[in-house]
């Protein structure tokens, strides 16, 4: 059993390095061609530089595909939902795993291995950790100091998505010996504030080394990492702020962390929990402003409308998303290039069509401003409005009057998708002309979830269309979100807006073509209606009442429209709770008694809908809701009664296979360094306590 043992925890814990290094002209989706001994390598510039780049497809966000890429991340919020719930919104379908078997590479360390490895081979040589004295590693000493700040910058983002994951974590900055006490020593978990240092601490080394040099943007640089570190910051100080007291933070009550020996009567660095918060918080204002104060000026323009003519002027600000090259965008600090025939994915293809079953909801469309600044609710009904706002009974009129970010990425019916090399042979996917949206079940992968579809990131040029063959860039990070990260960190922190604040928030509207007078906004916000469209107007199970606060998150919820960041920031600030007493009925368009039933109809004029609530229905009944809801066809769908919560679901549960192999009493998970997250059981195939 100690063999097994071994083995298994050595390949949950520890990778060996698989050699092979490709040059930076090759694309880094492939695989090594060859092995290439330690003893022989991390001696020059440009083996460092080889070794990074694998690291790059494997870390970075990028568009691995509609679903999985940075667009569908918002997917299973009250921003975007699909035709099925996710099980995290039930009581019964979200399971302890025994194994890790989707392997999504939430509890493993393989990526942190490859960090840890090369800082063991390329440190030594390299000498002083900063400067870089007694180097002995050939080649131009800026390049060195920027791969080793791009493998610092690297390793931060890969232990952020683990503190998101499961908060307390293993902190392991070196390569691990092949020893079972030394493998079950390192497995014991860290709690998440220290986490959260460590991964700040690297981003500042990141900073300061990669400062030496100036790189292409398709490269990690120091203004990524900063903008990173704010948002790390951010994350972190709001989620000790909304958590404070409770199991999920160190120190709460019932935090499971306290039942090891190694974390009892753990304190918190500044002595208490609440300047822990504001050492976060600080931390992100000061690392936000560095960068809003290098790019305010220099933000991509936005002309306000969707372009429908090859011979109009492009709107910038729409292309930032969908074009190959964006070398040329200053706001844009980091994106993943792609390539025709080698590095491609289907963006423009789902953006194309209906967005791959991922449909924007009503409350999302609901939450958007009308262009004076006003909440929607101002004028007259969603249904009808008052002549400003032209109310919601077509998709053409949801967009009139209202905040560019809604009326450029909304697809309306009759708008043209592809303006540029119409009828190239290669855009197989291309659909010239915006269809009825297809929000029956018959049309597979092309229908659409809610009616509601975007087209951010869809190309004009129907080039990019050929079936998984798309190549149009990623935005990885952009400049606009650290002017929102300075907002809300000040505001958490301070309580008022600060002169910086509202600049940078007068910038952001501005741009939006949303009247700039904030304040305005603020006055006439209504908690009690916001809460019906919003789940960020909710923390701990409770409809906020700082009404700037709330449109503070108002609009990082709208300048963020599908860009993956959505769920992040509804866990950190504890919006999910009010879900556990109150389910939420995720809705779509206004389908039932408006015009847009009658699009679906067969060449007899009948109605193609069927509504009978049994497992034959391809829509939701009126009976329920005269806007339609993906999840309620039919009473066996999750989701049926609307989506819940349980308290457990902010966090990830540990599988029970790592309790097992880093045990020291056999099968007894009871004597694994490891504890188990929030009101998860350890064990398999059981749902949360609570």
């Amino acid at each position: 059993m100690k063999t097994n043992n071994k083995t298994i925890i050595k390949l949950l814990l520890a990778v060996a390095l698989t050699g092979g290094f490709l040059s930076c002209d090759d694309y880094l989706d492939r695989e090594p061609m060859s092995q290439i001994s330690p003893e022989l390598y991390f001696n020059d510039a440009s083996q460092l530089e080889y070794y990074v780049n694998k690291l790059y497809a494997d870390i970075l966000p990028s568009h691995s595909n509609w679903s999985y890429g940075i667009f569908g991340d918002d997917n299973n919020t009250d921003n975007q939902i699909g035709v099925t719930a996710h099980d995290r919104y039930t009581t019964d379908r979200w399971r302890v795993p025994h194994t890790d078997a989707s392997n999504d590479n939430y509890w493993k360390f393989e990526l942190i291995y490859r960090c840890n490895y090369f800082f063991s081979q390329a440190l030594p040589k390299y000498g002083d950790p900063i400067d870089g004295s007694a180097n002995t590693i050939g080649g131009d000493l800026a390049s060195i100091k920027h791969s080793i700040g791009e493998m610092y910058f690297l390793r931060a983002s890969e232990y952020f998505k683990k503190l998101q994951l499961f908060g307390d974590f293993p902190i392991i900055t070196e390569p691990l010996a092949d020893d079972m006490e030394t493998l079950r020593e390192a497995s014991k978990r860290s709690p998440r504030n220290e986490v959260a240092r460590l991964i700040l601490e690297d981003l500042d080394k990141a900073y300061t080394l990669m400062s030496a040099k100036t790189v292409a943007t398709t490269r990690v640089n120091k203004d990524a990492a900063m903008l990173l570190k704010s948002r790390v910051a951010l994350f972190e100080g709001t989620w000790l702020k909304y958590f404070k007291g409770t199991a999920f933070v160190p120190n709460g009550s019932e935090w499971p962390g306290a039942s090891k020996d190694y974390n009892s009567g753990y304190q918190f660095p500044g002595g208490s929990i609440d300047s822990e918060i504001s050492y976060f918080l600080e931390q992100a204002m000061d690392a936000s402003k560095t960068i809003a104060e290098a790019y305010k000026s220099s933000l991509t323009v936005n002309t306000g409308v969707l372009q429908q003519s090859a011979d109009d002027p492009a709107n910038p600000y729409y292309d930032m998303f969908a074009q190959e090259d964006l070398s040329g965008v200053s706001e844009v600090l980091l994106w993943r290039q792609y390539a025709r025939g080698l590095s491609t994915h289907n963006v423009n293809s789902a953006a194309g069509r209906g967005n791959y079953r991922i449909g924007i909801t009503r409350g999302f469309v609901n939450n958007f401003l009308m262009a004076d600044g006003t909440p929607v609710y101002t004028h007259g009904t969603y249904a009808d409005g008052d002549g400003y706002y032209q109310g919601d009974k077509t998709i053409a009129d949801v967009r009139v009057n209202r905040d560019s970010r809604l009326a450029v990425f909304l697809k309306e019916p009759g708008q043209k998708n592809i303006l540029f090399e119409v009828g190239h042979p290669e855009g197989s996917t291309a659909v010239q002309e915006e269809p009825y949206p297809s929000i029956t079940l018959g049309d597979g992968e092309r229908g659409y979830a809610t009616g509601y579809a975007l087209r951010k990131g869809g190309s004009f040029n129907q080039k990019y269309y050929p079936n998984g063959g798309g190549y149009t860039a990623a935005v990885s990070y952009r400049a606009t979100e650290a002017l929102l990260n300075y907002m809300e960190a000040g505001y958490e922190k301070n309580g008022t807006l600060d002169a910086t604040a509202r600049e940078y928030w007068t910038i952001i509207r501005s741009r939006s073509h949303v009247d700039t007078d904030f304040d305005k906004t603020i006055n006439a916000t209504d908690m009690s209606k916001e809460a019906e469209n919003d789940w960020g107007a909710y923390s701990a199970g409770t409809i906020l009442s700082d009404k700037v606060l709330y449109n503070i998150r108002r609009e990082r919820r709208c300048e963020f429209l599908a860009e993956g960041l959505r769920y992040m920031d509804l866990r950190r600030w504890r919006s999910m709770d009010q879900l556990i007493n109150a389910p939420y009925h995720a809705e779509g368009f206004h389908l039932w008694n408006t015009e847009m039933e009658g699009w679906y109809v067969n060449e007899d004029g009948k109605s193609i809908l069927v509504a009978d609530n049994t497992n034959n229905a391809n829509v939701s009944s009126k009976d329920k809701s005269e806007y339609l809801r993906p999840h309620e066809r039919y009473s066996g769908q999750a989701g049926y009664n609307g989506l819940t919560w349980r308290m457990a679901h902010y966090l990830r549960p540990v599988m029970v296979q790592q309790f097992q192999v880093t045990a020291t009493g056999g099968a007894d998970v009871s004597t694994s360094p490891l504890y188990q997250n929030p009101y998860w059981p350890t064990v398999a195939d059981q749902t949360a306590e609570k």
